[in-house]
């Protein structure tokens, strides 16, 4: 009650407000006149909201608030669960494929997401088409009955009467109400990204763009720009910071995969992160708090594919950004499937680990531990023994990468910083961390780093992005 009456944006996408009297649900930070207490009931998601029969605010348009920061900071059922619904696997696989990818059975993953957001697998799978189709129906001139299929309906019946049901408009009133915008650049669609506040994209955007593989990604006139392997087909994101948003462009070869698109820029950038209970914690720390002053928000810069990822952790063992980018590079020239940039810049998408799998070990140009590191990871992720994905069980990968060969704890724990989303991985073995501790006069030593860290649980991976805000390089590839 009290975020509502104070509008404290904070909490849009934590849950939702939903008015007994008019029937409509709105984000806490609405700006219309609060209702009576009495009249005010609140729920978990937008989708329990809609199947409770209310409909979205046209002012506030809670639809569009950041995801809710609990499903990128547990790796529990319900977590993963959520995670795979935005990456839109219930439109392609149903709730089967939904329970099957989780290991658990269909009765199983809807009585947990009942008991957490009030609605089961269906319902929040819905809402999340209602809002890809209002995202298409307001930013592109295509018919209705491509929109419908391309935001997951299975037919233009079912596509007219969610819209009507959520927005209280006909998908021809949304789009009247949207002034013609001739701009922007043929066959892309332009949107807005939001996220809670503060967000310092200094350190987001200068990792991505100082760690940039030739081909695959490029930051160019204030964006940065990378290709996207999609479950349909390809893309190209663009994605450039705002002061309350981030401005993203993305081409795509199947507008069937917006929703996905939309979900992985999100997780690159960790646009649902909750940045003042982060900087909180780490504030205690009297000697981490100055860094935390200086530019709050942090964000940790992710990837939108995890085994490229890995794949790319393992190359930039014990060499240079530089040497790693080239690394990277080579093998996306030889191995890495070519597209078109209509912008051009960018030429081909990462190599999948089955593309790699094939590649003959020697014609890899480095040291032969680091090549057996490699072909084993890209041969365990490519039939399947080795999984990486927002469904991933993080102690479970964690105990899978530390069994390899060539991969010791730095590896593992930057893939579980940077690929599967831990928000409290750590890497007290960094040299860069090292300096970064030693400068501030915290202990450098791993072992006593990690026991004054414990006290900024379970942000430890966003007190690293801190620390290496104080060293000349985003990130230090010596560790194993």
């Amino acid at each position: 009650m009290r975020a509502v009456r104070s509008k404290d944006a904070r909490f849009d996408g934590w849950f939702f407000t939903a008015v007994l009297t008019t029937r409509i649900y709105c984000r806490p930070s609405c700006p219309v006149v609060p209702p009576k207490p009495e009249n005010m009931t609140f729920y978990p998601s937008a989708a329990a909201c809609q199947q409770a029969g209310f409909r979205a605010c046209k002012r506030c348009r809670p639809d569009t608030s950041p995801g809710s920061p609990e499903w990128n900071r547990r790796a529990d059922l319900v977590a993963r669960a959520m995670r795979l619904i935005a990456d839109g696997v219930v439109d392609r696989e149903g709730v089967p494929g939904l329970a099957a990818r989780l290991g658990y059975s269909t009765r199983q993953v809807e009585r947990h997401l009942l008991a957490e957001l009030g609605a089961g697998p269906l319902a929040l799978a819905r809402a999340q088409r209602a809002q890809t189709a209002r995202l298409l129906i307001e930013t592109t001139a295509l018919p209705m009955a491509d929109i419908a299929f391309a935001a997951g309906f299975s037919s233009v019946r079912s596509f007219n009467d969610t819209v009507r049901e959520v927005f209280a408009l006909s998908p021809s009133e949304l789009r009247a109400r949207v002034p013609a915008n001739g701009t922007g650049t043929p066959g892309a669609l332009t949107l807005r990204l939001p996220f809670r506040a503060p967000l310092n994209p200094s350190n987001l955007f200068g990792h991505l763009a100082a760690t940039a593989v030739p081909g695959v990604e490029e930051w160019r006139d204030g964006a940065y720009r990378r290709t996207l392997r999609l479950p349909y087909g390809h893309g190209i994101a663009a994605l450039a910071p705002r002061p309350d948003h981030i401005a993203c462009r993305l081409t795509l070869s199947d507008l069937r995969d917006l929703t996905v698109a939309i979900s992985r820029c999100r997780r690159l950038l960790d646009l649902d992160a909750d940045p003042v209970a982060v900087d909180e914690r780490l504030g205690t720390d009297p000697l981490l708090a100055p860094l935390v002053e200086r530019g709050p928000g942090r964000r940790v810069p992710r990837t939108v594919d995890e085994a490229e990822f890995a794949v790319r952790a393992v190359l930039g063992q014990q060499v240079s950004t530089a040497a790693a980018r080239t690394h990277a590079a080579r093998l996306v020239t030889a191995h890495g499937k070519p597209l078109d940039d209509p912008e051009g810049g960018l030429t081909h998408l990462f190599p999948p680990a089955e593309a790699l799998a094939a590649v003959d070990p020697e014609s890899l140009a480095m040291p032969r531990t680091r090549r057996t590191t490699l072909t084993t990871l890209v041969r365990l992720l490519a039939d399947g023994r080795v999984r990486l994905g927002v469904d991933t069980d993080w102690a479970e990968a964690r105990a899978r990468l530390l069994a390899l060969p060539g991969f010791g704890p730095w590896t593992v724990d930057v893939i579980a910083m940077r690929a599967l989303g831990d928000p409290d991985a750590f890497l007290p073995t960094d040299l860069g961390i090292r300096r970064a501790a030693g400068a501030l006069g915290l202990p450098s030593t791993p072992a006593a780093l990690t026991a004054r860290a414990e006290a900024w649980r379970p942000w430890r991976a966003y007190a690293v992005q801190y620390l290496w805000a104080t060293d000349d390089h985003p990130i230090n590839f010596l560790p194993v």
